[in-house]
């Protein structure tokens, strides 16, 4: 996938992941194509790093990968005895307390949670393997777009684990819990043509759009004004968890906050 960031200096660039930022899009970037953008707890820190470091200006954060690969997941050195260099080893971790080994899951869950953030739309760019915590950060985006040779998988419980990377929530509300079940538990791959069907992604393009169709996306995203994004983002976010009346009264009040601000009249 090019590279819509090359000629911008990077805020943040560490560890697999750079974040640059052209006035109201940030980027995020996967930078490791020769080990398929593999994860690792260094690229979670990195990634809530780059959650962090976010401009109020932003509006808009793309996530993207850089080679044939969105993420291949979970870097299978976090299963060796050796785990990563300066890092406690998976082993390691399961031989701590209950209480060491929750925060430690929950630091991790950080780099998964920002991107639906109330003020921004995230959209994940998304080509490729993208299995395993790389299927559940692409979930954590607010919208995704996929080229047409996508495969995500869910591997987890293949490998005698759980998706705990916040995947779950959103992939339950996307498919329902049927097919989520079966997805996980199968740790089969989704196609592009069953990922927009089923509604995982918005879109599925040739490999080749992928990169003019994220762009027209967000241009979209942008022309709608910001306030009114964010009140909309919210009402919609909200839904599930509200009965039909709670949501009119939740559509009702925010209505009446946007009308106040078009006529300058103040709460």
């Amino acid at each position: 996938m090019a590279s819509p960031d090359k000629d911008l200096v990077p805020v943040l660039d560490k560890d697999g992941v750079r974040l640059t930022v052209d006035d109201a899009i940030a980027t995020v970037t996967l930078t490791n194509p020769d080990k398929r953008n593999a994860q690792s707890p260094a690229l979670w820190r990195a990634l809530t790093e780059a959650g962090r470091q976010l401009p109020g200006s932003v509006r808009v954060v793309l996530l993207r990968a850089e080679g044939k690969s969105f993420s291949a997941g979970l870097d299978r050195q976090a299963f060796t005895p050796e785990g990563f260099d300066g890092e406690p080893s998976f082993i390691d971790l399961a031989r701590g307390s209950d209480t060491e080994l929750d925060a430690t899951i929950a630091e991790y869950q950080e780099a998964f949670t920002w991107w639906r953030r109330s003020d921004i739309v995230s959209v994940a760019a998304v080509q490729g393997h993208a299995i395993g915590a790389g299927f559940q950060l692409a979930l954590a985006c607010d919208l995704r777009v996929v080229a047409d040779d996508v495969q995500f998988a869910m591997r987890e419980t293949s490998l005698g684990l759980v998706p705990d990377l916040t995947g779950t929530h959103p992939l339950v509300g996307l498919v329902g819990y049927a097919r989520a079940l079966e997805i996980c538990v199968t740790g089969r791959f989704v196609t592009a043509e069953e990922a927009v069907h089923t509604g995982l992604a918005n879109l599925a393009v040739p490999a080749g759009q992928l990169d003019d169709t994220v762009r027209d996306l967000v241009s979209a995203v942008l022309a709608a004004p910001r306030d009114a994004v964010i009140e909309t983002k919210a009402l919609l976010r909200g839904a599930q968890d509200r009965t039909y009346e709670e949501q009119r009264a939740a559509e009702r009040q925010a209505q009446a906050r946007r009308l106040r601000d078009l006529a300058g009249v103040e709460d």
